[in-house]
């Protein structure tokens, strides 16, 4: 049954945990076609999903006027109260685990309140968007693509040059996802040198140095620098690359997300949960860690994958 009024999805998180939620928002886009539908979240990410149309509109989630409703009895600011009041549907997928916050809000709207897990339960070995995706059950949403995608509108993606371009990711949110520096910079040498490939090398801010030394040593005609773009900027430059290479990260699952087809060099993360669930994605491990990866074995994995892509 459609909700008679709007529907606000609350979701906070990291980019990946956003873009793992990407299926849920496209599953309630899908089954209340015409209905407004809006998101409070971290703007900078959740923008993502406004530049593509599967929201209206966002709003922040840490707004102070916010902050009285994580509180056992707090005073509730009427200019939140009076928000809450305007939807017909809530799904939040906020970490509260005594529903504090469910309680709050659920007494100043008459809004069905659907309260989803923050991540995963990491014992149940169910893949993250499957688990975002469950508790829409309660609104008859069965059988859902469950591959996040982000479709980029007609013209956004920069032309294709001659030579395929690759995206390269040398970060994630946790140094011991990383594959050494040292061994990334010894790759990037060997696919200019063997390759035909230009090289986008993304990041952020914490990243920067990182990024500047490796492509300190690189051809300035065959190399640039994305540091600290903004989001949806960013996924219409992943949308003009070819191929992709990363680590267990947002911008692997954002990569995914845009259609790029990648080697993902993983870590310690459970791969059945948080991997890119898109059959694009092969995800290369090995036993003694990421630093045991040798520089000829992930070189040869990126080469094929370039010759593919351009095939």
């Amino acid at each position: 049954m459609a909700p008679l009024g709007k529907i606000l999805v609350i979701r906070g998180g990291a980019i990946g945990d956003f873009i793992l939620t990407l299926p849920a928002l496209a599953a309630l886009r899908a089954q209340f076609p015409g209905v407004r539908m809006e998101l409070l979240g971290y703007p900078h990410i959740a923008e993502l999903a406004r530049a593509v149309g599967l929201v209206d509109a966002v709003k922040p989630i840490e707004s102070r006027a916010l902050a009285s409703f994580f509180a056992r009895g707090g005073d509730l600011p009427t200019e939140m109260t009076n928000y809450f009041a305007g939807f017909a549907l809530v799904v939040s997928y906020l970490f509260d685990p005594d529903g504090i916050f469910q309680t709050n809000v659920t007494s100043c709207t008459a809004a069905q309140f659907i309260a989803g897990p923050h991540r995963p339960n990491e014992g149940e070995f169910m893949h993250a968007t499957e688990v975002f995706l469950k508790p829409l059950e309660r609104l008859a949403i069965f059988g859902a693509e469950v591959v996040p995608r982000l479709r980029m509108t007609a013209g956004e993606a920069p032309a294709r040059p001659a030579a395929p371009t690759l995206a390269c990711h040398p970060g994630s949110g946790s140094e011991k996802k990383n594959w050494p520096e040292p061994q990334w910079a010894a790759l990037l040498d060997e696919l200019v040198a063997r390759t035909e490939a230009n090289l986008l090398i993304v990041g952020g801010e914490a990243e920067g140095k990182v990024l500047e030394r490796l492509a300190a040593k690189l051809s300035p005609e065959r190399v640039r620098i994305a540091r600290s773009v903004p989001l949806p900027e960013l996924a219409r430059l992943l949308a003009g690359c070819d191929a992709f290479l990363g680590h267990d990260s947002g911008i692997t699952h954002l990569a995914a997300a845009v259609g790029l087809p990648g080697v993902v060099l993983w870590g310690v993360s459970n791969a059945v949960i948080w991997r890119p669930p898109s059959p694009r994605m092969e995800i290369v491990r090995q036993p003694g860690g990421l630093a045991a990866l040798s520089v000829n074995e992930v070189l040869a994995r990126v080469r094929k994958l370039l010759d593919v892509v351009r095939k």
